[in-house]
């Protein structure tokens, strides 16, 4: 039996690990926002600073702070 408190890829883990990192989460939709992770909950609803929203890989638009919610996530990587 695989003891996973301690199984680095806990997704639980990880996120904790990139809370003030920049990262960037791309939603179902496609749109990617880039920026500083500073919080994600249990239903991967994430709060991010100095945000940018990228379509179709052009910046659409910066913003200060941004909140995502989580049944809109694709993947966040670091």
């Amino acid at each position: 039996m695989e003891n996973h408190s301690s199984d680095s890829r806990d997704p639980a883990a990880f996120l904790s690990s990139i809370i003030g990192a920049p990262v960037t989460v791309k939603l179902n939709s496609g749109v990617v926002y880039k920026g500083e992770l500073q919080s994600v909950d249990g239903y991967m609803n994430i709060a991010l600073e100095k945000c940018a929203e990228y379509v179709n890989g052009q910046l659409r638009r910066n913003y200060g702070d941004a909140f995502v919610r989580g049944n809109n996530v694709l993947y966040i990587s670091a």
